[in-house]
C-alpha cells in the first residue's frame, strides 16, 4: 500500500507524542507539524522530518490523515475544516466544547464519509482491555481521578479534561441509560470547575461515583468495580488488576472465602495502539475502535453533570 500522509495540529506535549509515534511506524510519511508557535513547530519538525506550518487550512490536499491535540476549545473548528476537506481525524479530548459541537462532528464525519476517532485513550490502555473479559454485571462502580495542578487543559473544565476518560470506561463495559445524577463541582485555582464529584444511578441498577481532580497534592487514577461474584481494581497508571473473588463455602463454613488475584498487563503503549488503530481504519475505511457515538454519549453525560451541578448551586 503507498504510504499515507500524516500531520498533527498541535505541538505541545500530547502533539508531540502522537508526531513520534507516526513518525516511527512503516507506511506512514509525517508530512506536517502544525502549531501557532511557529518555533515550537519548527522545533519539532526539524526532529521528526516533517515541514512545520502555522495554519491547519494549508493542509487541504497534502495529507490523508491527521491527530487534533490542539487546545479543546479548537476542536470543533480544526477537526470540521479537516472532515470537510476529505482528511481523517483523530480527534484528541474533549471531542469538543460543547455537545452541540460534538454532534456537528459525529454528523459531519457520516455525512462526508470520514473516519473519526475520538482520543480516549485509557480504551487502549492494557488493563482496560482486560477489563472487558471479567466486568459482568457490575453494580457499583467508584472512580478517583486525581492530578496535581498544571496549566495543561485549564481551557475546559475538570469534568472535560479529565472525567471523560472514566466515563467513557464505564459506557464501554456497562453500557446504560441514565436514570439519576447527583453532581457538584467546586472551582479553585481557574474560573472553571477544577474539582468535580458525580454520583450516577443507570437504568441497568448499577451505580458510579466519580471524583475528579485537577488540584490534588497527590496524583492518583484507578477505578473499582463491584459485581456479585467479584470485586476488580485497577490501577490506570501501573497497567495492573487485583480481582478477588468469591469461592463457594469450605465443608462446615457459614460463608464463602475470598480468593485474591494480581493481573500484571505489561508496560504496553496505548498511544502506539491508538494510532495505530486508527491507522488501519483510514486504511481498511472501517468503524474507528472508538466512535463518534461513543464520543457523543460521553459529552452527553459530561453535559448532564454540569447541568445538575449549575442546578445544584442555584
Amino acid at each position: 500500500m503507498p504510504d499515507l500522509r500524516a500531520a498533527v495540529i498541535g505541538a505541545g506535549r500530547l502533539g508531540t507524542l502522537h508526531a513520534r509515534k507516526y513518525a516511527a511506524i512503516p507506511g506512514i510519511k509525517l508530512a506536517h507539524i502544525i502549531d501557532l508557535d511557529t518555533a515550537r513547530a519548527a522545533t519539532l519538525a526539524t526532529e521528526l522530518g516533517a515541514t512545520p506550518l502555522s495554519d491547519y487550512r494549508l493542509l487541504t490536499g497534502k495529507v490523508d490523515l491527521v491527530t487534533v491535540a490542539s487546545p479543546g476549545i479548537t476542536h470543533h473548528e480544526i477537526a470540521a475544516a479537516m472532515l470537510q476537506a476529505g482528511i481523517d481525524v483523530l480527534l484528541e479530548k474533549p471531542m469538543a466544547e460543547t455537545l452541540a459541537q460534538a454532534r456537528e462532528l459525529a454528523a459531519l464525519a457520516s455525512s462526508s464519509g470520514r473516519i473519526l476517532q475520538i482520543g480516549h485513550l485509557e480504551r487502549f490502555n492494557p488493563a482496560v482491555v482486560h477489563l472487558h473479559s471479567i466486568v459482568k454485571n457490575p453494580r457499583f462502580v467508584e472512580c478517583h481521578r486525581l492530578a496535581p495542578f498544571t496549566e495543561r487543559g485549564t481551557d475546559v473544565d475538570v469534568v472535560l479534561d479529565l472525567m471523560v476518560h472514566d466515563l467513557d470506561v464505564i459506557m464501554s463495559v456497562a453500557p446504560s441509560e441514565v436514570a439519576s445524577m447527583e453532581a457538584i463541582g467546586v472551582a479553585i485555582l481557574t474560573d472553571r470547575i477544577d474539582l468535580a464529584n458525580a454520583r450516577i444511578r443507570f437504568q441497568s441498577g448499577l451505580i458510579a461515583n466519580l471524583v475528579t481532580s485537577r488540584v490534588s497534592a497527590k496524583r492518583e487514577r484507578k477505578i473499582r468495580f463491584f459485581q456479585p461474584d467479584a470485586y476488580i481494581s485497577v490501577d490506570y497508571e501501573a497497567r495492573s488488576i487485583q480481582l478477588y473473588r468469591k469461592t463457594p463455602p469450605a465443608q462446615g463454613a457459614n460463608f464463602p472465602t475470598i480468593s485474591a488475584e494480581q493481573i500484571e498487563l505489561g508496560e504496553g503503549d496505548p498511544l502506539a495502539d491508538e494510532v495505530n488503530a486508527f491507522i488501519q481504519s483510514v486504511r481498511h475505511r472501517s468503524k474507528p475502535q472508538v466512535t463518534p457515538e461513543d464520543g457523543l454519549r460521553v459529552m452527553e453525560l459530561s453535559e448532564q453533570i454540569k447541568r445538575v451541578m449549575q442546578t445544584d448551586a442555584t
